[in-house]
């Protein structure tokens, strides 16, 4: 399972979150730890750069972040992030420098990567978005199984056990989803792949890939 090690998917020098990625191997396995980190790594960050706005929320003096956008702790929103009309954070999210979350998006259980975007009315939630990874408009995670079962990933015609109930899409950098798409339960997305717009993603595909309708993968430079 070498292509879905954190370090085949993320350059962390593209994220305030990189510690957190210490010591694990899969990109899952942080999930469980966001907002704990988010609410050691607030304090510590410059004031003269982040302002602290709420009860664990953190908002880079730099961000441009609209009047309509709900916001719940913890919750970091990083230089230069823009966040626009009626997004709806429900906290423990990670937002990057340079990111960009739509209207009316809702992130919950998130790190967005530096220069993410997620622009326009997608969910994204308890999944992890590499760096300048970008959704279509409409474009969302599932994160729950309709049978509330623990959520495995389909690796080569196998079951990877996650022991997670709630897990979205671990998306790696560069990544490109179509319009429209639903990245199910457990998907996880190699570097400088696209996903076809109104595409059902389930399981692992690879990196410099193509998923296209009815999920055939291809090369991307065939």
């Amino acid at each position: 399972m070498e292509e879905m090690r954190i370090s085949n998917l993320y350059d962390l020098t593209q994220t305030i979150a990189a510690e957190v990625f210490e010591g694990k191997t899969y990109p899952w396995e942080v999930l469980a730890d966001i907002g704990d980190f988010i609410k050691k790594l607030g304090p510590t960050l410059d004031p003269a750069e982040f302002e602290q706005k709420g009860e664990d929320i953190w908002i880079a003096k730099s961000a441009k972040v609209w009047p309509t956008v709900s916001i719940t702790g913890p919750c970091i929103i990083g230089r230069d992030a823009e966040v626009r009309q009626c997004a709806f954070i429900r906290g423990k999210a990670i937002v990057g420098d340079g990111a960009v979350v739509g209207n009316s998006t809702e992130l919950k259980n998130v790190i967005l990567f530096n220069k993410v975007q997620v622009p326009h009315y997608n969910y994204v939630g308890d999944s992890i978005l590499g760096y300048k990874a970008h959704m279509g408009a409409g474009a969302v995670t599932s994160n729950v199984k309709q049978d509330k079962k623990n959520i495995t990933v389909a690796y080569k015609g196998r079951k990877v056990e996650t022991g997670l109930r709630k897990f979205g899409a671990m998306l790696g950098d560069n990544v490109e989803v179509g319009c429209n798409s639903v990245l199910n339960p457990g998907t996880v997305v190699g570097r400088c792949s696209n996903v076809y717009p109104l595409s059902c993603v389930r399981g692992f595909v690879p990196e410099k890939s193509v998923y296209k309708t009815g999920g055939v993968i291809v090369d991307k430079y065939d």
